[in-house]
Protein backbone atom coordinates (compact mmCIF):
# COMPACT_ATOMS: atom_id res chain seq x y z
CA UNK A 1 0.00 0.00 0.00
CA UNK A 2 1.08 3.57 -0.78
CA UNK A 3 1.83 6.20 1.74
CA UNK A 4 -0.60 8.20 -0.03
CA UNK A 5 -3.47 5.25 0.57
CA UNK A 6 -2.18 5.13 4.26
CA UNK A 7 -2.72 9.12 4.58
CA UNK A 8 -6.29 8.61 2.76
CA UNK A 9 -7.12 5.79 5.10
CA UNK A 10 -6.36 7.87 8.42
CA UNK A 11 -8.15 11.17 6.99
CA UNK A 12 -11.29 8.96 5.98
CA UNK A 13 -11.43 6.84 9.49
CA UNK A 14 -9.73 8.12 11.89
CA UNK A 15 -8.68 5.05 13.09
CA UNK A 16 -8.92 2.61 10.43
CA UNK A 17 -6.87 -0.45 11.67
CA UNK A 18 -9.19 0.06 15.28
CA UNK A 19 -6.21 0.45 17.81
CA UNK A 20 -8.14 2.63 20.03
CA UNK A 21 -11.14 0.80 20.05
CA UNK A 22 -11.50 -2.87 19.38
CA UNK A 23 -10.05 -5.09 22.04
CA UNK A 24 -8.80 -7.40 20.60
CA UNK A 25 -6.12 -4.55 19.36
CA UNK A 26 -5.94 -3.57 22.70
CA UNK A 27 -4.70 -6.71 23.59
CA UNK A 28 -2.26 -7.60 21.19
CA UNK A 29 -0.88 -3.99 21.95
CA UNK A 30 -0.13 -5.26 25.87
CA UNK A 31 1.14 -8.37 24.12
CA UNK A 32 3.47 -6.43 22.14
CA UNK A 33 4.25 -4.24 25.32
CA UNK A 34 5.27 -7.06 27.14
CA UNK A 35 7.10 -8.55 24.89
CA UNK A 36 9.22 -5.41 24.54
CA UNK A 37 9.90 -5.69 28.70
CA UNK A 38 9.75 -2.93 31.08
CA UNK A 39 13.13 -1.11 30.09
CA UNK A 40 14.69 1.13 30.10
CA UNK A 41 15.48 2.04 26.46
CA UNK A 42 18.36 4.02 25.73
CA UNK A 43 16.66 4.50 22.16
CA UNK A 44 13.75 2.80 20.46
CA UNK A 45 12.21 3.14 17.10
CA UNK A 46 8.53 2.19 16.00
CA UNK A 47 7.99 1.71 12.38
CA UNK A 48 5.06 2.13 11.20
CA UNK A 49 3.61 3.86 14.25
CA UNK A 50 0.60 4.72 13.38
CA UNK A 51 -1.59 6.85 15.92
CA UNK A 52 1.46 6.47 18.21
CA UNK A 53 -0.47 3.81 20.66
CA UNK A 54 2.50 1.58 21.53
CA UNK A 55 5.17 4.39 21.35
CA UNK A 56 3.39 6.17 23.35
CA UNK A 57 3.27 3.18 25.96
CA UNK A 58 6.83 2.95 25.34
CA UNK A 59 7.63 6.55 25.64
CA UNK A 60 7.81 6.67 29.37
CA UNK A 61 10.57 3.25 29.14
CA UNK A 62 12.62 5.30 27.04
CA UNK A 63 15.41 8.01 26.90
CA UNK A 64 14.84 8.48 23.02
CA UNK A 65 11.96 7.07 20.69
CA UNK A 66 11.49 7.76 17.09
CA UNK A 67 7.93 7.08 16.14
CA UNK A 68 7.58 6.69 12.26
CA UNK A 69 4.67 6.35 9.99
CA UNK A 70 4.37 7.12 6.17
CA UNK A 71 0.87 8.89 7.07
CA UNK A 72 0.69 12.15 8.21
CA UNK A 73 -2.15 12.17 10.06
CA UNK A 74 -1.40 9.17 12.05
CA UNK A 75 1.98 10.99 12.91
CA UNK A 76 0.04 14.22 13.89
CA UNK A 77 -1.70 12.07 16.35
CA UNK A 78 1.18 10.11 17.47
CA UNK A 79 3.06 13.59 18.18
CA UNK A 80 0.17 14.46 20.45
CA UNK A 81 0.45 11.84 22.34
CA UNK A 82 4.24 11.61 22.55
CA UNK A 83 3.73 15.30 23.48
CA UNK A 84 4.82 14.71 27.30
CA UNK A 85 7.87 12.84 27.33
CA UNK A 86 10.77 15.33 25.94
CA UNK A 87 12.79 12.61 24.38
CA UNK A 88 9.89 11.22 22.26
CA UNK A 89 9.05 12.40 18.86
CA UNK A 90 7.05 11.10 15.72
CA UNK A 91 7.99 11.65 12.03
CA UNK A 92 7.00 11.10 8.19
CA UNK A 93 8.97 8.24 6.88
CA UNK A 94 8.30 5.77 4.32
CA UNK A 95 10.42 3.04 4.37
CA UNK A 96 12.97 2.20 3.89
CA UNK A 97 14.47 5.22 2.51
CA UNK A 98 13.62 7.24 5.69
CA UNK A 99 14.70 4.95 7.66
CA UNK A 100 16.98 6.35 10.45
CA UNK A 101 21.08 5.71 10.11
CA UNK A 102 21.63 5.01 14.26
CA UNK A 103 21.08 2.12 15.94
CA UNK A 104 18.81 1.36 17.93
CA UNK A 105 18.14 -1.29 21.38
CA UNK A 106 14.46 -1.50 20.23
CA UNK A 107 13.00 -1.55 17.16
CA UNK A 108 8.79 -2.54 17.05
CA UNK A 109 7.79 -3.12 13.52
CA UNK A 110 4.04 -3.72 14.43
CA UNK A 111 1.73 -4.72 11.73
CA UNK A 112 4.02 -2.72 8.87
CA UNK A 113 6.62 -5.06 7.53
CA UNK A 114 4.08 -7.34 5.00
CA UNK A 115 2.65 -4.15 2.95
CA UNK A 116 6.08 -3.43 1.76
CA UNK A 117 7.15 -4.01 -1.67
CA UNK A 118 9.78 -7.00 -2.30
CA UNK A 119 12.63 -4.38 -3.10
CA UNK A 120 11.48 -1.97 0.26
CA UNK A 121 10.88 -5.39 2.32
CA UNK A 122 14.91 -6.39 2.03
CA UNK A 123 16.22 -3.70 2.12
CA UNK A 124 14.62 -3.22 4.99
CA UNK A 125 15.28 -6.15 6.85
CA UNK A 126 19.32 -5.12 5.18
CA UNK A 127 18.61 -1.88 7.42
CA UNK A 128 18.02 -4.00 10.46
CA UNK A 129 21.04 -5.63 10.44
CA UNK A 130 22.86 -2.55 10.76
CA UNK A 131 20.40 -0.80 13.21
CA UNK A 132 19.75 -3.13 15.93
CA UNK A 133 22.33 -2.30 18.65
CA UNK A 134 24.25 -4.77 20.16
CA UNK A 135 22.30 -6.85 22.93
CA UNK A 136 19.70 -4.77 21.00
CA UNK A 137 16.36 -6.15 20.08
CA UNK A 138 13.58 -6.41 17.62
CA UNK A 139 9.83 -7.17 18.44
CA UNK A 140 7.64 -7.57 15.19
CA UNK A 141 4.01 -8.61 15.40
CA UNK A 142 1.62 -8.78 12.14
CA UNK A 143 -1.81 -10.27 11.88
CA UNK A 144 -1.96 -13.43 10.36
CA UNK A 145 -5.36 -13.07 7.99
CA UNK A 146 -4.92 -12.15 4.59
CA UNK A 147 -6.40 -9.26 2.63
CA UNK A 148 -5.68 -7.65 -0.97
CA UNK A 149 -3.07 -4.90 -0.21
CA UNK A 150 -0.80 -7.15 1.80
CA UNK A 151 2.31 -8.02 -0.31
CA UNK A 152 3.28 -11.13 1.87
CA UNK A 153 1.82 -13.07 5.04
CA UNK A 154 2.67 -12.53 8.05
CA UNK A 155 4.35 -15.75 8.23
CA UNK A 156 6.82 -14.95 5.73
CA UNK A 157 7.31 -11.80 7.55
CA UNK A 158 8.53 -13.55 10.44
CA UNK A 159 10.50 -16.57 8.54
CA UNK A 160 12.80 -13.74 7.10
CA UNK A 161 13.60 -11.58 10.28
CA UNK A 162 13.97 -15.43 12.06
CA UNK A 163 16.48 -15.87 8.73
CA UNK A 164 18.58 -12.75 9.50
CA UNK A 165 22.19 -13.28 10.73
CA UNK A 166 22.31 -11.37 13.47
CA UNK A 167 19.17 -11.99 15.14
CA UNK A 168 17.78 -15.19 17.21
CA UNK A 169 14.76 -15.59 17.89
CA UNK A 170 14.22 -15.83 21.74
CA UNK A 171 10.40 -15.80 21.71
CA UNK A 172 7.47 -16.41 19.65
CA UNK A 173 3.92 -16.48 19.85
CA UNK A 174 1.04 -17.61 17.63
CA UNK A 175 -1.66 -15.83 18.68
CA UNK A 176 -5.28 -16.64 16.94
CA UNK A 177 -4.94 -13.49 15.15
CA UNK A 178 -1.27 -12.64 15.00
CA UNK A 179 2.28 -13.96 15.01
CA UNK A 180 4.58 -11.95 17.69
CA UNK A 181 8.70 -12.66 17.60
CA UNK A 182 11.23 -11.26 19.56
CA UNK A 183 14.85 -11.48 18.23
CA UNK A 184 18.07 -10.83 19.82
CA UNK A 185 21.16 -9.41 18.28
CA UNK A 186 24.13 -11.06 18.98
CA UNK A 187 21.95 -13.78 21.03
Amino acid sequence: MSAATFEARYRGEGDPWRTLSDPAERAKAEAVLSACGDGPFASVVDLGAGLGVLAAALAPRSRRLLALDAAPTAVAAAARRLAPWPGARAEVAVLPGDLPGETFDLVVASEVLYYLSPAAFAATLRWLDGAVAPAGRVVAVHWTGSAPDLRRSADDVHAALARRPGLTRIAATRAATYHLDVLAAGA
